[in-house]
Protein backbone atom coordinates (compact mmCIF):
# COMPACT_ATOMS: atom_id res chain seq x y z
CA UNK A 1 0.00 0.00 0.00
CA UNK A 2 1.37 3.52 -0.74
CA UNK A 3 1.92 5.72 2.16
CA UNK A 4 -1.16 6.68 3.63
CA UNK A 5 0.18 10.57 3.86
CA UNK A 6 0.17 11.17 0.12
CA UNK A 7 -3.26 9.24 -0.87
CA UNK A 8 -6.07 11.95 -1.30
CA UNK A 9 -9.18 11.76 0.98
CA UNK A 10 -12.36 12.68 -0.03
CA UNK A 11 -15.88 12.85 1.88
CA UNK A 12 -18.80 11.80 -0.43
CA UNK A 13 -22.53 11.00 -0.25
CA UNK A 14 -23.10 7.09 -0.04
CA UNK A 15 -23.25 4.86 -3.02
CA UNK A 16 -25.44 1.86 -3.47
CA UNK A 17 -22.15 -0.06 -3.60
CA UNK A 18 -20.92 0.97 -0.91
CA UNK A 19 -23.12 -1.18 1.75
CA UNK A 20 -21.68 -4.51 1.42
CA UNK A 21 -17.70 -3.51 2.84
CA UNK A 22 -19.70 -0.87 4.89
CA UNK A 23 -22.16 -3.90 6.31
CA UNK A 24 -18.57 -6.10 6.53
CA UNK A 25 -16.79 -3.73 8.78
CA UNK A 26 -19.89 -2.52 10.82
CA UNK A 27 -21.34 -5.64 11.62
CA UNK A 28 -18.50 -7.82 12.70
CA UNK A 29 -18.17 -8.58 16.27
CA UNK A 30 -13.99 -8.88 16.34
CA UNK A 31 -13.55 -5.68 13.82
CA UNK A 32 -10.68 -3.74 15.65
CA UNK A 33 -12.51 -0.86 15.23
CA UNK A 34 -14.91 -1.50 18.35
CA UNK A 35 -11.41 -1.34 20.63
CA UNK A 36 -11.60 2.42 19.92
CA UNK A 37 -14.76 3.27 19.40
CA UNK A 38 -17.26 3.02 22.06
CA UNK A 39 -15.52 -0.14 23.58
CA UNK A 40 -17.30 0.37 26.28
CA UNK A 41 -20.67 -1.04 25.12
CA UNK A 42 -21.20 -4.34 24.98
CA UNK A 43 -20.49 -6.00 21.87
CA UNK A 44 -23.68 -7.98 21.46
CA UNK A 45 -25.43 -4.53 21.70
CA UNK A 46 -22.98 -2.20 19.42
CA UNK A 47 -23.57 -5.47 16.71
CA UNK A 48 -27.46 -4.59 17.04
CA UNK A 49 -27.28 -1.37 16.35
CA UNK A 50 -24.97 -1.39 13.71
CA UNK A 51 -26.94 -4.52 12.24
CA UNK A 52 -30.25 -1.74 12.25
CA UNK A 53 -28.20 1.26 10.81
CA UNK A 54 -27.42 -0.54 8.03
CA UNK A 55 -31.20 -1.31 7.65
CA UNK A 56 -31.66 2.10 7.97
CA UNK A 57 -28.99 2.88 5.24
CA UNK A 58 -30.43 0.83 2.92
CA UNK A 59 -33.73 2.12 3.19
CA UNK A 60 -32.15 5.76 3.18
CA UNK A 61 -31.33 7.77 0.03
CA UNK A 62 -27.47 9.57 1.37
CA UNK A 63 -28.03 12.81 3.45
CA UNK A 64 -25.77 15.55 4.11
CA UNK A 65 -25.26 14.93 7.54
CA UNK A 66 -23.16 11.60 6.98
CA UNK A 67 -20.76 11.04 4.05
CA UNK A 68 -18.31 8.31 3.84
CA UNK A 69 -15.04 8.51 4.13
CA UNK A 70 -13.16 7.60 1.10
CA UNK A 71 -9.59 6.99 0.13
CA UNK A 72 -8.29 6.29 -3.22
CA UNK A 73 -11.58 5.10 -4.33
CA UNK A 74 -12.15 2.67 -1.40
CA UNK A 75 -14.58 3.33 1.26
CA UNK A 76 -12.34 3.21 4.58
CA UNK A 77 -14.97 4.89 7.62
CA UNK A 78 -17.83 7.63 7.67
CA UNK A 79 -18.08 10.62 9.27
CA UNK A 80 -21.88 12.34 10.71
CA UNK A 81 -23.25 15.14 12.34
CA UNK A 82 -26.37 15.94 14.48
CA UNK A 83 -27.70 19.43 15.13
CA UNK A 84 -27.97 19.11 19.39
CA UNK A 85 -31.69 21.05 20.41
CA UNK A 86 -33.05 22.82 20.28
CA UNK A 87 -32.22 23.22 16.31
CA UNK A 88 -31.36 26.76 15.10
CA UNK A 89 -28.50 27.11 18.14
CA UNK A 90 -25.71 26.69 16.34
CA UNK A 91 -24.20 23.36 18.31
CA UNK A 92 -23.29 20.52 16.41
CA UNK A 93 -22.06 17.61 17.53
CA UNK A 94 -20.07 15.44 15.13
CA UNK A 95 -18.76 11.74 14.56
CA UNK A 96 -15.87 9.65 12.49
CA UNK A 97 -15.16 6.24 12.27
CA UNK A 98 -12.45 4.67 10.28
CA UNK A 99 -13.35 1.02 10.25
CA UNK A 100 -10.69 -0.28 8.17
CA UNK A 101 -7.28 -0.47 10.49
CA UNK A 102 -5.11 -0.80 7.52
CA UNK A 103 -5.85 3.68 7.47
CA UNK A 104 -5.29 4.10 10.83
CA UNK A 105 -2.03 5.97 12.17
CA UNK A 106 -1.40 7.88 8.86
CA UNK A 107 -3.62 11.02 9.03
CA UNK A 108 -6.65 9.69 7.42
CA UNK A 109 -8.87 10.27 10.23
CA UNK A 110 -7.26 13.83 10.91
CA UNK A 111 -7.53 15.00 7.21
CA UNK A 112 -11.20 14.15 7.57
CA UNK A 113 -12.04 15.42 10.66
CA UNK A 114 -10.70 18.21 9.10
CA UNK A 115 -12.79 18.02 5.83
CA UNK A 116 -15.59 17.50 7.73
CA UNK A 117 -15.39 20.72 10.02
CA UNK A 118 -15.12 22.50 7.31
CA UNK A 119 -18.07 21.32 5.44
CA UNK A 120 -19.99 21.37 8.60
CA UNK A 121 -18.82 25.30 9.01
CA UNK A 122 -19.98 25.76 5.13
CA UNK A 123 -23.03 23.97 5.25
CA UNK A 124 -25.02 24.80 8.48
CA UNK A 125 -25.57 27.39 11.15
CA UNK A 126 -22.67 25.68 13.20
CA UNK A 127 -21.36 28.02 15.72
CA UNK A 128 -19.88 25.26 18.63
CA UNK A 129 -18.60 22.29 17.15
CA UNK A 130 -18.18 19.09 19.71
CA UNK A 131 -17.56 15.26 19.92
CA UNK A 132 -16.59 13.13 22.36
CA UNK A 133 -14.61 10.49 23.16
CA UNK A 134 -12.84 8.47 25.70
CA UNK A 135 -9.38 9.45 27.16
CA UNK A 136 -7.85 6.14 26.22
CA UNK A 137 -8.58 7.05 22.44
CA UNK A 138 -5.25 8.93 22.10
CA UNK A 139 -5.08 8.98 17.96
CA UNK A 140 -8.79 10.80 18.17
CA UNK A 141 -7.53 12.99 20.84
CA UNK A 142 -4.51 14.01 19.25
CA UNK A 143 -6.06 14.61 15.71
CA UNK A 144 -8.76 16.80 17.95
CA UNK A 145 -6.00 18.58 19.84
CA UNK A 146 -4.18 19.30 15.81
CA UNK A 147 -7.30 21.35 14.58
CA UNK A 148 -7.78 23.51 17.12
CA UNK A 149 -10.58 21.35 19.45
CA UNK A 150 -10.40 21.97 23.12
CA UNK A 151 -11.00 19.60 26.42
CA UNK A 152 -14.15 21.43 27.32
CA UNK A 153 -15.43 18.44 29.75
CA UNK A 154 -13.81 15.73 31.30
CA UNK A 155 -15.72 12.91 33.34
CA UNK A 156 -13.17 11.16 35.29
CA UNK A 157 -13.55 7.54 34.85
CA UNK A 158 -16.63 6.90 33.43
CA UNK A 159 -15.86 4.47 31.03
CA UNK A 160 -14.60 1.13 31.81
CA UNK A 161 -13.14 -0.80 29.51
CA UNK A 162 -11.03 -3.84 30.09
CA UNK A 163 -11.71 -3.61 33.50
CA UNK A 164 -9.82 -0.34 34.11
CA UNK A 165 -11.55 3.14 33.93
CA UNK A 166 -10.96 6.04 31.77
CA UNK A 167 -12.13 9.32 31.09
CA UNK A 168 -15.34 10.22 29.07
CA UNK A 169 -13.73 13.64 27.37
CA UNK A 170 -15.55 16.05 25.26
CA UNK A 171 -13.87 18.44 22.62
CA UNK A 172 -15.02 21.90 21.17
CA UNK A 173 -13.97 24.19 18.35
CA UNK A 174 -15.81 27.37 18.18
CA UNK A 175 -16.26 28.96 14.91
CA UNK A 176 -14.25 32.09 15.11
CA UNK A 177 -11.46 29.76 16.25
CA UNK A 178 -11.13 27.38 13.15
CA UNK A 179 -7.86 28.28 11.04
CA UNK A 180 -7.53 25.54 8.05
Amino acid sequence: MPDLKTLPVVLRDRQPGDLPEMARWLTDPQAAWRHWDSPYMPAEQTTQTMQAYLRFLEATPPEADERVIDVNGIVVGMVNRDEEEPGGGGWWDLGILIFNPAYWGGGVGGRALKLWVQDTLDWTDAHTLTFTTWSGNERMIRAALRLGFRECARVREARLVGGQRFDSVRFDLLRREWHP
